[in-house]
């Protein structure tokens, strides 16, 4: 018997979990766009355009700040292989998934291992990194900035210090924080960094930005021995990105990099600040309302991402049926935990595109409904009226920041 295939229809989703992210009109206008060749004169116009839109997101000045074609985890890969020769000392910090994942990297490419560890949903501290510097000659530490499997959001700053103290390369994991919180590369001295492309940039999956320090692109130059993974190789990725006449290197994606290009611009048109300030608002709105449910955040309010929001499930619920109910009942999707969290917590993200008011109070409304339901003590109205609440005492402040400026002016 013949099997018979549909046209493609997938159900329309709201997308509040740990990515990707909804994507804007204006993205999914320029995927259309008409394909053009990967070294026709338009698509290295936009590369060029799209390379200057990331140095503004990543506030940076580095050069070679480019994308590079795979998810997040291509990457973290592409960073991790081109600063990594056999026997190098590598410090991994792990609190999470991430964390797991780059130390795994890590020993594919020879690289000797040491891991500082904190408990999955705590940041790491400056000490746990600096006592390890003292004792061995590290050449890289490496670090989530944003914590997608738990919400943590880590201070960098500090640890940036003690690792140039110590004369080591610092590499940065940005994947849930470049767009939707500051990230300050040339400030915080970051070596490498690198990130993705679904999450607060609200681009469609499928590419990761990366960023190069002078530092790190005159060492990979001066390599002698092969990087192991070609494809990776920033000496030949430089001769497509880089160069003024561009070297094949392989078939760029171009209407993705359509995709990426408007969706930096959508960023440069709100505004960065803005940008982080809008996460940092319906944070503080979703915050209160799930709050006000009686639900738990499984990270301090200091260490908290604004756009990951890690929630503990109440005891007696099966958090699947929960995710499961809100999908079939409402076409909003969140997301589970992972590793040691599976089972344990909620991930509500609001990042790029989906950090909008409407989602934050039909997420409110619809978990409410879900939980209330299944016989929880849930008054649906409560979490609505504190995220309300929530909005409205943050804009009683910002007007009254306005008129403060203004009198100023006015004096």
């Amino acid at each position: 018997m013949t099997k018979t295939y549909s046209e493609l229809n997938p159900s329309p989703r709201i997308l509040m979990g740990p990515g990707p992210s909804d994507v804007h009109p204006r993205v999914l206008r320029a995927m259309s766009a008409s394909l053009v060749g990967h070294l026709d004169p338009d698509f290295i116009n936009i590369m060029e355009e799209t390379k200057e839109l990331l140095r503004y997101v990543f506030q940076t000045t580095n050069e070679l700040t480019i994308s590079v074609s795979g998810t997040g985890s291509a990457g973290m890969e592409a960073c991790l292989c081109n600063l990594i020769e056999e026997g190098d000392e590598v410090l991994v910090c792990v609190n999470g998934f991430f964390g797991e994942r780059m130390s795994d990297i890590v020993e594919r490419y020879g690289g000797r291992l040491t891991r500082v560890e904190a408990e999955w949903g705590k940041p790491i501290e400056p000490d746990q990194v600096e006592n390890v510097l003292k004792k061995k000659k590290v050449k890289v530490v490496a670090i989530v900035h944003a914590e997608t499997s738990t919400g943590v959001l880590q201070p960098l700053t500090e640890i940036s210090r003690i690792v140039h103290n110590h004369g080591a390369l610092l590499l940065a994991d940005t994947v849930t924080s470049l767009g939707g919180h500051p990230v300050k590369v040339d400030e915080w001295g970051i070596d490498a960094i690198y990130s993705a492309s679904q999450k607060c940039l609200s681009c469609t999956p499928g590419l990761s930005p990366v960023s190069f320090s002078e530092r790190v692109v005159e060492y990979v130059k001066a390599r002698k021995d092969k990087i192991h993974s070609w494809f990776m190789d920033m000496n030949l990725l430089l001769g497509y990105w880089g160069a003024t006449t561009r070297t094949y290197h392989h078939t760029a994606p171009t209407n993705a990099l359509f995709a990426l290009h408007e969706a930096l611009l959508l960023i440069h048109e709100e505004g960065l600040e803005n940008s982080w300030a809008r996460h940092r608002r319906h944070h503080t709105a979703l915050k209160a309302g799930l709050e006000a449910m009686g639900l738990k955040f499984l990270v301090k309010p200091e260490y908290q991402l604004p756009q990951m929001n890690a929630v503990l499930c109440p005891d007696g619920v099966e958090e699947a049926a929960v995710r499961r109910m809100l999908l079939t009942e409402f076409n909003l999707e969140i997301g589970a935990g992972l590793g040691p969290l599976a089972g344990k917590i909620w991930r509500f993200g609001i990042m790029g595109y989906s950090c909008r008011p409407d989602n934050v109070m039909l997420c409110l409304a619809a978990l409410g409904s879900v939980l209330s339901d299944m016989g929880l003590p849930v008054h649906v109205g409560d979490a609505e009226a504190a995220a309300h609440a929530a909005y409205a005492a943050m804009h009683a402040k910002a007007a009254q920041a306005k008129a403060k400026t203004r009198s100023k002016v006015a004096a």
